[in-house]
């Protein structure tokens, strides 16, 4: 007998597949009034149907991977709970829609669909608003990824109190990974949310405003707008501001960073075809930038101290073929080098740099991609222990060594998963995020132990590099053809032990990977040599 509810906001059943087509374990996309894609998962014999693509960039989840009631997206690693559609680790920041599934006495397998969820990729989970009989003050510091979901967090998990976002920035939270593409779009198209959202929500946003100092002893925290905000929980999420290095000539016109809107839609205002662009550093910030830009310059040259890009987190095979790609699409290398001094002139404009062995490359525009400091220097005499690279160390569940003082994102010496028992510094996207979302839960009472996991991903001319996992290694094993961009890379310590896994043109391996390290599961080195022989 079917068990749907008769209410008129849901459509009407329509039948998808006969039970006896679905495998156990499999996920198939399906259409349904040619309007609406849904993900139908048959699992413990248990059927459940959410909606077919990832809310942050579109990929469709029947690609990705399953595990115990969750899907993993197969490009970013975002996870789905398949019962309920909520995100549960990001990137991204919305839910999937969830349907309605039965069988009727035939087999059919019947799914019925709110109304208001016809056509939708993702919906906003169910948050509560201000009580204001709850006397209870959260204050979260910082507007980036990790303070954005944070704020939306508590809400999701029942704060009913006072609750403020500090942002030093003058705008609204948005999507930094897209700030090299924002020029001709409209500051409030990145903001994750606009501003009705969070007046609805009773969530106050303060902007233009930066945390001056931190009294844990009293509780407050001073504002650089004179105000101060009396909390009973507090969340700091300040993350990294862009290092200048001590190089004769960096304070000239033209020599920028990047870090925010401003910073790209200036750099992007002042590039033009006859523009001679270098970019100094092998970091993301660096490449990214120098492929970015070499469509739209005169010209595009990486300087860079170490040999190859991404050494550190793709290693030195990658690294080169990645050099290949750069010089494949006309831009220029100067690996194994670096920038002596900037030169200017009268007008105080860089017109050229100086290398280490003396040669000049002309220069209308330098951008610096020289690392990052953490923004904690306001955390000085406040009680919360700050270490020598400004991180501040968190236990399990975020907290400083101060009670009632959180911290994530960038500037969190946190625990993750897999190839590393200590705690680390690590700057990524969808890790900000799930710190906010962590540390939002253990501030709301509940308890929700930290169990991270290091996904990162870039897109380089058209060739997706993603990367799950941390740790030291001695070999990296490549399956494929790195010639072909078509690979993935085991990178394996001197235990045997798989630390992390690098691919392009190869998903859903690196997903399948975080999968299999948040399962608290080990892949060595023997298990890759059955792998590819299959």
């Amino acid at each position: 007998m079917i068990s749907f509810p008769e209410k008129c906001e849901y459509t009407d059943p329509v039948a998808v597949c006969h039970r006896s087509d679905l495998q156990e374990n499999e996920m198939r996309q399906v259409e349904i009034n040619g309007s609406t894609s849904i993900l139908l998962v048959k699992q413990n014999d248990i059927l459940r149907a959410v909606g077919a693509y990832c809310p942050h960039r579109g990929a469709p989840l029947s690609k990705g991977v399953l595990s115990r009631n969750r899907v993993r997206c197969p490009w970013h690693g975002a996870c789905f709970n398949l019962a309920t559609g909520d995100i549960e680790n990001f990137p991204g920041l919305d839910s999937l829609p969830c349907h309605q599934v039965d069988v009727d006495s035939r087999g059919q397998v019947l799914v019925r669909i709110k109304r208001t969820d016809l056509g939708k990729k993702q919906v906003i989970k169910k948050m509560v608003k201000r009580n204001w009989q709850d006397q209870r003050c959260f204050v979260v510091v910082g507007g980036g990824p990790s303070g954005a979901i944070c704020v939306e967090t508590l809400r999701q998990e029942g704060f009913t109190g006072r609750l403020i976002l500090v942002c030093q920035e003058k705008h609204l939270p948005y999507d930094r990974i897209e700030i090299m593409n924002s020029f001709n779009k409209n500051t409030n198209h990145l903001c994750l949310r606009d501003e009705k959202f969070y007046k609805y929500y009773d969530i106050e946003v303060c902007l233009g405003v930066s945390a001056e100092k931190l009294d844990t002893f009293r509780s407050i925290l001073h504002c650089s707008n004179g105000k101060k905000l009396q909390y009973d929980e507090i969340y700091i999420a300040t993350g990294y501001s862009a290092i200048r290095p001590d190089i004769p000539g960096v304070e000239l016109k033209n020599v920028r960073t990047i870090r925010d809107i401003a910073d790209a839609r200036s750099i992007l205002k002042m590039v033009g075809r006859t523009t001679q662009v270098v970019c100094l550093g092998s970091s993301f910030m660096a490449v990214e930038a120098a492929a970015n830009l070499v469509s739209k310059a005169g010209s595009v040259t990486l300087v860079a101290r170490q040999n190859v890009p991404f050494k550190t987190t793709l290693g030195d095979m990658i690294g080169k073929r990645i050099l290949q790609l750069l010089e494949e699409n006309n831009v220029k290398l100067r690996m194994s080098s670096g920038i002596t001094q900037i030169l200017g002139n009268h007008r105080g404009e860089v017109t050229a740099v100086e290398l280490l062995d003396k040669s000049r490359i002309p220069c209308d525009l330098l951008i610096l991609g020289t690392g990052c400091q953490c923004n904690t220097h306001f955390l000085q005499d406040s009680g919360v222990k700050i270490n020598p690279n400004g991180s501040v160390d968190v236990n399990d569940f975020l907290q400083t060594n101060v009670r009632n003082v959180y911290a994530g994102g960038d500037i969190a010496n946190a625990y993750i998963l897999g190839g590393t028992t200590g705690r680390v510094n690590i700057s990524h996207y969808g890790l900000a995020q799930y710190h906010g979302r962590i540390a939002a839960m253990n501030m709301c009472g509940h308890i929700a132990k930290l169990e991270a996991i290091p996904f990162f991903y870039t897109v380089i001319f058209g060739k997706p590099f993603r990367s799950a996992g941390f740790g030291s290694y001695k070999d990296v094993i490549i399956d494929g053809s790195l010639k072909d961009l078509q690979f993935v890379a085991y990178f394996v310590d001197d235990g045997d032990k798989v630390t992390s896994v690098a691919s392009c043109g190869r998903d859903p391996i690196v997903a399948q990977f975080a999968e299999l390290i948040s399962q608290h599961k080990d892949l060595c080195r023997c298990q890759i040599a059955s792998l590819k022989s299959n």
